[in-house]
């Protein structure tokens, strides 16, 4: 193991039972898949700051600001071993203040999709692991979860401060 590592964040954006995908394509690390609404690699100037991270991706991918928002919250931090990288993703769910507002992205084809629904797309191996407790247990608790990614899922616990 070479220590190479890999951070990512992603934005999944839901109102009124539904969540926004992207249908990424082109991407060097996701491609012909579904992601969250907004997401990517860290800059420099961000590796310790996530939240900094998914604003600017946000911004750059679909031209929403943070006014756009509300209630951003860090749920779910990730740690995969592929292709000799340790991949750190941290996800975050918000609210859109405005759904019928038109959103487009550079990065692929924007899909609002219901809850029920969500599990039916391709996705990442984590990211669908990460929508499915979502949906499960995290949309009902206020809890920070960490994930470690086995060949069997991804295995899931309740962070907290000690």
């Amino acid at each position: 193991m070479q220590g190479k590592l890999r951070n990512m964040a992603s934005l999944h954006l839901y109102s009124q039972g539904e969540i926004l995908f992207l249908y990424r394509i082109g991407s060097r690390v996701v491609d012909e898949s579904y992601t969250g609404s907004a997401g990517g690699h860290f800059e420099k100037d961000e590796l310790n700051d996530a939240r900094a991270c998914v604003l600017r991706e946000l911004y750059e991918e679909t031209g929403l600001r943070e006014e756009d928002i509300e209630n951003l919250t860090l749920r779910y931090v990730t740690l995969r071993l592929k292709n000799g990288e340790i991949r750190q993703n941290y996800y975050f769910f918000a609210e859109l203040k405005e759904k019928n507002r038109q959103i487009t992205s550079n990065e692929g084809r924007l899909r609002w999709v219901q809850e029920s629904e969500a599990l039916n797309l391709e996705m990442p191996y984590t990211a669908k692991y990460v929508v499915a407790h979502y949906l499960q247990t995290g949309k009902y608790t206020e809890s920070l979860y960490g994930g470690v990614a086995t060949n069997q899922g991804v295995d899931f616990v309740e962070l907290k401060e000690f």
